[in-house]
């Protein structure tokens, strides 16, 4: 393993500048310091994790990762916990649980152990380039999993651990949830509903090569429009004997869906779509069979895609609006639209949230690092942390930086390991010591 890059010594030892440095407590500086010496350390553990496939079908490579977070957090005194999740179709969930003062608060930690990269994809391996590492999840999630370990380190060192009462859940099935969904994060919900905070350990976004802070996520629904019309010659198209065609039909609710929908801090895309003689979905909705011909109207029509909103209330008006315009026919078509179940919920820009970005960002002034702004939430995805949002203020973002996420060629910015754990550590410390 090399030495530690120029670019993160010089970070760190500017975030420990005397003029911000005389703001943090001796404690607190104790713990820059020992993310900075273990920063080796950190990057052998990005390494291991990556070279293990843990795509979300891969079971066992799943559980393999589970075992090595295991081996990090039962020496850091967490009482570990592998949940068992094969009847969901998926590996399970690491749950983790320290036990400190009784009158604190109580934060819940969240990551995932699984990537996207199945054990057929033919990136596998963690390769280091310079001051990037590239390999499958390396940023998204096993880089925000070292920054959770790297943070704890520093915490025991500085004795900020020993009073803390922390719960850290790593999902296995974050890319591709198990069935039924409700099964699959009952856990997590359920720690939801007794943590008084929760971080989310997913990657920072950057913005304008501005650090930004994630206190909203979207949601994430799929949706199937099927609309269906009279076969007949095609001479007849248009007529009342023949109406309008399926396809016709469901080209009529795209657009108004594509005119009447806007709203701010909503999408919703058109993935896949089929119409014809004959149009089958498989099982898993992601494949089309089709057939027809120019002159025959085409009986069937078939579209799917998703929609992303900002807050449950939204997502329940955008639906009803899109059931409206799927029920508004055609001449002799008709059309339905279903929701999949099992849909991610969204996490909201709360006031709550918003409290705990402004604490982050005293320690930011404390480090004499440059203050988060809020993210947009169009430019972030949904997440795990969104499953107990209704239930408990949160942040996410506080995993590395990485470009390339799910694709070949993903890379963790390494410097931000360090600082993001860095940041974590003395967050961590400063809400553990709150009382409840």
């Amino acid at each position: 393993m090399k030495s530690l890059p120029l670019t993160a010594l010089v970070a760190l030892q500017l975030a420990l500048a005397p003029a911000a440095a005389a703001k943090l407590s001796k404690a607190e500086s104790g713990m820059a310091k020992t993310v900075a010496a273990e920063q080796e350390r950190s990057l052998a553990l990005l390494e291991r994790l990556v070279n293990q496939n843990s795509g979300s079908l891969n079971l066992e490579g799943v559980e393999k990762v589970g075992a090595m977070m295991r081996a990090e957090l039962e020496p850091l005194g967490f009482k570990v916990e592998w949940k068992p999740m094969r009847d969901t179709g998926r590996a399970g969930h690491l749950i983790a649980t320290h036990v400190g003062r009784p009158d604190t608060k109580r934060l819940l930690l969240i990551a995932h152990l699984d990537t996207v990269f199945e054990p057929d994809s033919p990136f596998q391996t963690f390769t280091r380039k310079g001051d990037l590492g590239e390999g499958p999840g390396a940023g998204d999630d096993k880089g925000g999993m070292v920054v959770i370990v790297a943070a704890l380190r520093a915490m025991q060192a500085a004795g900020t651990l020993k009073g803390a009462n922390i719960e850290i859940h790593m999902t296995g099935d974050e890319e591709d949830a198990g069935h039924p969904i409700e099964k699959a994060r009952a856990d997590l919900i359920a720690a939801g509903k007794r943590s008084d905070v929760a971080l989310d350990f997913e990657g920072l976004v950057r913005d304008g090569g501005a650090d930004m802070g994630s206190v909203a996520r979207r949601s994430s629904d799929s949706w199937t429009v099927t609309a269906t019309g009279k076969s007949a010659h095609s001479s007849g198209i248009f007529s009342a004997a023949a109406g309008d065609g399926a396809i016709y039909e469901l080209t009529r609710i795209i657009h108004r869906f594509r005119t009447e929908l806007p709203e701010p801090n909503l999408t919703f895309n058109v993935g896949l779509i089929a119409g014809g003689q004959q149009a089958d979905l498989d099982a898993g909705g992601i494949r089309a069979t089709v057939n027809g011909k120019t002159n025959i109207i085409a009986p069937i029509a078939v579209a799917r895609g998703d929609l992303r909103a900002l807050s449950p209330e939204q997502i329940v008006r955008v639906k009803a609006k899109m059931t409206a315009i799927v029920a508004d026919h055609a001449p002799g078509t008709d059309a339905r639209i279903a929701f999949d179940p099992g849909g991610y919920p969204s996490m909201a820009p709360t006031d709550g949230n918003r409290a705990l970005l402004a604490k982050l960002n005293g320690v930011n002034r404390d480090l004499g690092l440059a203050e988060m702004a809020p993210l947009d939430p169009l430019k972030r995805g949904a997440g795990d942390i969104s499953f107990v949002a209704a239930d408990v203020d949160g942040l996410a973002g506080l995993g590395p930086y990485s470009t390339g996420d799910h694709a070949a060629g993903e890379a963790v910015d390494i410097p931000s390991i360090a600082r993001q754990a860095t940041r974590a550590a003395i967050l961590m410390s400063r809400l553990s010591a709150e009382k409840r």
